[in-house]
């Protein structure tokens, strides 16, 4: 559970925030200090599963084949196979638009070779290389879970945002959500929250809230 103090924040975000005809999400800005940033080991590059979920669509590709692929068609957007996987590799633009749409990708164990050779430099650089699918993995499980997370990434910024829910979530829900974020990354760095210098939540449209 969260603690009051994010609570708060995020109930006068919800609060502060003019009516909209759309759909708002929830962003969490995180500000870092006393960091080299230009040092990969010290840069969040994590993903998180948040315990009340997003609050928006996310959209999963499979790489699979066999019964995998079967399973996975009843829980992925989309599900692709070998041949698919060299139809991309020949075609970068349809390569580039698939890794700009599509949130996280998994993949059967076995494909990641040929997934490397075809698509590693579409999806490298855009940290969307796919999450290994082993023998013993249910897919479906994989997948409903990734429909939950966020891939959180400061990369060289010192300051970073990721989504934390939706605006017709209850500020208790996002707060919970904000709590298991900022711990995990307050784990993640070198000084924990020594490192963490400042945290604003906010709606889409809305005023930024200091979250104390």
């Amino acid at each position: 559970m969260a603690d009051q103090e994010i609570e708060d924040a995020v109930s006068l975000a919800l609060e502060d925030a003019p009516p909209r005809n759309f759909r708002e999400t929830v962003d969490l800005a995180i500000n870092l200090r006393d960091l080299d940033l230009n040092d990969p080991s010290n840069r969040v590059d994590e993903g998180i599963v948040l315990p009340n979920g997003t609050g928006q669509d996310t959209r999963i590709v499979v790489f699979a084949e066999g019964e995998t692929a079967l399973r996975a068609r009843d829980v992925a957007d989309q599900v692709m196979d070998g041949d698919d996987l060299e139809d991309l590799g020949d075609d970068s633009d349809a390569a580039k638009d698939l890794a700009g749409e599509t949130d996280f990708f998994v993949a059967e164990a076995s494909m990641m070779q040929d997934i490397g050779r075809y698509l590693g430099t579409v999806l490298g650089p855009r940290g969307k290389m796919p999450t290994p699918l082993q023998p013993d993995d249910d897919v479906v499980e994989v997948v409903e879970r990734m429909k939950n997370t966020v891939q959180v990434r400061s990369r060289d910024r010192r300051t970073f945002h990721t989504r934390v829910g939706a605006a017709d979530m209850s500020a208790e829900e996002i707060a919970d959500n904000v709590d298991v974020i900022l711990r995990r990354i307050e784990a993640d760095l070198e000084k924990g929250p020594l490192n963490i210098d400042s945290v604003y939540v906010k709606t889409t449209m809305g005023p930024s809230v200091e979250v104390a």
